[in-house]
């Protein structure tokens, strides 16, 4: 009788302790999880305004080529005209961006040579910032939603623990309501055996403490 006190005075010890630790544990998860659903949020807002960002940068630089090949158009025009003193004018107004590619393409005097670029805005040195900026924005925006998927899915994995947790709490409380010894040792142990194998799982998680902001 005294050994049969020894061992229900261990279950239930073991009990508690487990009660004890399938709480801090699901405490835990649920932090983390609300965590990851900040930082989630966080990212999708900021790839969000990434892409707003590029959408505005890619407007800006479609508008300045239009302007380019507008001025190019009528340097063209004046110059065809044999009208010297209008294409001056005209070239005179070239934007700063777009006067490398023009002398380029001057240097390679597509006037005569058949091989030349047809227009300035074939060759590499046509470059837009805005057009740049777009691109890299745009990169940062998938950058930024690929950080998301991941901050979503790290959550799931910290709700699915926090059931795990949650699952092992029931058993361990439920355990103690039971009269038989073997029913009671047996619900103890399968929940003593989930919360080891959520815990051991919870271990190989990422964990976020960074600010959201």
């Amino acid at each position: 009788m005294e050994a049969e006190d020894v061992r229900q005075t261990r279950v239930e010890l073991l009990a508690t302790l487990l009660l004890a630790l399938a709480a801090v544990a699901t405490a835990w998860s649920t932090y983390q999880g609300a965590r990851w659903r900040g930082e989630q949020a966080a990212e999708t807002g900021k790839a969000t305004a990434a892409r707003i960002e590029s959408s505005e940068a890619a407007t800006r630089a479609g508008q300045l080529t239009q302007i380019d090949i507008g001025t190019f158009t009528q340097w063209v025009d004046a110059t065809v005209a044999g009208n010297t003193e209008l294409a001056g004018f005209y070239e005179q107004r070239f934007r700063d961006e777009f006067r490398p590619a023009f002398d380029a393409w001057l240097a390679s005097e597509p006037l005569t040579d058949p091989d030349a670029p047809l227009t300035p805005f074939a060759l590499r040195e046509y470059r837009l910032a805005d057009a740049e900026r777009a691109t890299r924005l745009n990169r940062q925006a998938g950058d930024r939603s690929d950080a998301a998927s991941s901050a979503n899915r790290e959550a799931d994995h910290y709700m699915l623990a926090v059931v795990l947790f949650a699952t092992a709490l029931f058993f361990a409380g439920i355990s103690g309501k039971l009269r038989g010894r073997l029913p009671r040792e047996l619900l103890l142990g399968l929940g003593g055996l989930i919360f080891l194998g959520t815990a051991l799982w919870v271990a190989t998680f990422p964990v976020s403490f960074t600010p959201t902001g």
